[in-house]
């Protein structure tokens, strides 16, 4: 393998895996404060998904100003979907955890199924045609680097929004009180946190993100009712692998993710990017469980308690 097709794999990786981060910090937020882990992750960013669908398809609006119209819709998905179903599984147990939200990713793919059918969609983009060329660069003896447009304006996009919610989350009074409340609910508790109120709304920034990063990706993937299953195991590893919990890690993990899926694929062939997730995923549970980021023993912290 040259040297430039080296770095055009390289900086094909990186691209998707900014994708794939902010996808993660949504699944990684919501199991770092509320210590459950969302299976219908996947499936609200098919339903940002298939709204950006719409929104262009009807209206003519261009995906990434259809973040405007997503945002606030996956927003209220969010608050609507945890009053209903996830807040009733807080303190129970871990079995009880995942059979709801398996069965709330099983009926979202079914409504969407019988709405939408199971028809293939994508948005094409006239801007999204040609290349962004880059080089040559004759000194480092690199030829012409090319980079798809959407995956570049989504990485700018995707990236920026993950660093906007990493200093949200420090410096912001509701940020400290989310972080107070993953780290020691009880003391946040005896402070006079409402921990309910942040649970709510810390599930509904969780679905926000993923929403985001839904509309980032219809310009370049293709839309349809199991869509979902496909890229929340790629969340599952981002997360595992980062740490649960972190949103650092989960940055990081996704350019990671990111840059292995794309040399599988040219080294191996697009079908086994799969294969690869899983092993990837089998190493860090082997070697470190609770991630390149994640607390020693998080993996083993029990559920607290139903809150009233």
């Amino acid at each position: 393998m040259d040297l430039s097709l080296f770095v055009q794999l390289l900086i094909s990786g990186i691209l998707i895996g900014g994708i794939y981060a902010l996808a993660s910090i949504g699944l990684t937020l919501i199991f770092g404060v509320m210590k459950i882990v969302n299976f219908a992750h996947g499936e609200f960013l098919m339903l940002a998904m298939y709204l950006t669908f719409w929104l262009f398809h009807y209206f003519g609006l261009d995906p990434y100003l259809s973040i405007l119209v997503v945002m606030p819709l996956l927003f209220i998905i969010g608050i609507v979907t945890y009053q209903l179903s996830i807040r009733k599984t807080i303190g129970a147990s871990v079995l009880t955890q995942i059979f709801v939200t398996l069965g709330l990713s099983i009926v979202i793919q079914n409504l969407v199924l019988l709405f939408w059918s199971a028809d293939f969609r994508t948005v094409s983009l006239s801007y999204a045609s040609t290349p962004i060329v880059f080089g040559p660069y004759a000194s480092l003896n690199i030829e012409e680097i090319l980079v798809n447009p959407p995956r570049l304006i989504a990485f700018v996009l995707a990236i920026s929004l993950s660093l906007a919610f990493y200093l949200f989350l420090k410096h912001s009074y509701t940020g400290k009180v989310i972080r107070a409340t993953s780290q020691d609910r009880s003391a946040a508790l005896l402070m006079g946190i409402n921990i309910e109120k942040f649970y709510r709304l810390t599930f509904a920034i969780g679905i926000l993100l993923v929403g985001i990063a839904g509309a980032l990706m219809m310009p370049i993937y293709t839309v349809h009712p199991f869509v979902g299953f496909d890229f929340v195991l790629v969340m599952f590893v981002v997360v595992v692998l980062g740490g649960m919990g972190s949103i650092v890690g989960a940055m990081i993990g996704g350019i990671f993710i990111g840059i292995v899926e794309i040399f599988s694929s040219f080294l191996i062939g697009p079908d086994s990017k799969q294969a690869i997730y899983f092993l990837v995923f089998i190493a860090v549970l082997v070697i470190r469980p609770s991630g390149l980021f994640g607390l020693k023993g998080e993996e083993e912290l029990e559920h607290i308690e139903t809150i009233d």
